[in-house]
């Protein structure tokens, strides 16, 4: 919608409802009207498609308050009847002159205060000051990498292979033909809008010549017909930091799609899923594991050799530790960013044999018997005794 479609519309009349309607209004006026003017409802008529999308217009705009209040804050000011749409002249009651400049009072007064200067900024042409057409940015490109669980705790290179728009290799992304440069476009010197007055005010839109680039091609390039882009295959490389979780983004700044005419290019974004490993748990910079020991090894203590990203290292089992029990190994988890690593937690589960011979058995009930006259109850102090 341009700018001065703001001004001269009236949306409240499109929906047939009054300015002070409530949001509800709004859209039951909506509805109603959407139901009688949609397209397969009156097939073949031009006349309804156009009002369907102009009610439709209306709605989109007071259907947000935010919208609705900026729509109704520039009527009240400029539409609203109080000035003369040949420009402003003095009067009893303290008047304009023809040379009045919104600048005065919208302009540096109420600069960065979120007030009217800042709502309408966008909208008028400050004293009549050209703005430059900033240079299309290209849009952002997302893709996703599955990494194995300690690639991903330990960081990896991975290559990309991906499709997208791309500078073109043969004008390097200017969209001139080599040997030829883009040149200022004359009907907007080289802005990429053009400034259109009514009475007092100034309107800016975008240049038809140029279509808002600011610049005209007279010899394009052949291969990207004047865009300055391509659609090529390319790989890229990705650093992945150690230490990246399941479902996390990278960043790759500029390396998305390319922009117009030599424009900025896009990010990629890689979103990366982290496979689940057979020995290792995660929980945030720690490790987990469950390392299986035998009733003995609990009672009379043992040093175990387990895991690590790098290696292995031994565990000492004082004697006496619990099943379930959780030994901490400091620094042997996953690789922080800011340098140093988590630990290692390794919960230890006793294995309970399914079958023994006849001196393990026997064994085993001459050691029940002498903890029973020890004096040794495993459910001294439970509730359930």
């Amino acid at each position: 919608m341009s700018q001065r479609e703001w001004i001269e519309k009236d949306f409240y009349k499109e929906l047939g409802v009054s300015s002070g309607a409530s949001q509800d209004e709004i859209k039951k006026a909506y509805r109603k009207l959407a139901r009688d003017l949609h397209p397969d409802a009156n097939p073949g008529d031009t006349k309804a498609e156009e009002r369907f999308k102009t009610v439709s217009e209306a709605h989109a705009v007071l259907s947000d308050p935010a919208k609705r209040k900026e729509y109704d804050e520039t009527r009240k000011l400029f539409a609203g009847g109080g000035y003369p749409r040949g420009g402003f002249t003095p009067g009893a009651g303290g008047g304009f002159s023809q040379d009045f400049n919104i600048g005065d009072i919208f302009g540096t007064a109420n600069a960065g205060d979120g007030g009217l200067g800042d709502l309408l900024g966008g909208l008028f042409n400050r004293g009549g000051t050209r703005t430059t057409s900033r240079p299309r940015r290209g849009a952002d490109v997302e893709t996703e990498t599955t990494l194995g669980f300690r690639e991903a705790a330990q960081g990896v290179t991975v290559p990309l292979r991906m499709t997208s728009p791309s500078p073109c290799t043969t004008c390097h992304g200017s969209g001139a033909k080599p040997g030829t440069s883009p040149r200022v476009c004359p009907h907007c010197n080289g802005t990429g809008v053009i400034s259109r007055n009514q009475g007092a005010f100034g309107f800016s839109e975008p240049c038809d010549d140029c279509r808002g680039t600011g610049s005209i091609i007279d010899d394009p390039c052949v291969d990207c017909h004047g865009s300055g882009i391509q659609n090529r295959t390319r790989t890229i490389t990705v650093r992945i930091p150690p230490g990246v979780s399941d479902g996390q983004r990278i960043r790759l700044a500029g390396q998305g799609e390319a922009g117009l005419r030599g424009a900025p290019s896009g990010d990629l974004f890689v979103s990366v899923h982290v496979s689940q490993d057979k020995v290792f748990g995660r929980n945030g910079d720690d490790l987990t594991l469950v390392l299986p020991v035998s009733y003995s090894e609990l009672v009379l203590g043992t040093t175990v050799s387990v895991p690590t990203l790098e290696g292995r290292v031994g565990v000492k089992v004082p004697p006496g530790t619990a099943d379930g029990r959780i030994l901490r190994v400091r620094g042997r988890g996953v690789p922080k960013r800011g340098g140093g690593a988590g630990d290692l937690l390794v919960t230890v589960k006793v294995a309970v044999p399914q079958k023994l011979d006849d001196n393990a058995a026997e064994a085993l009930r001459r050691y029940a018997e002498a903890e029973k006259a020890s004096g040794f109850d495993p459910r001294a102090g439970w509730a359930g005794a």
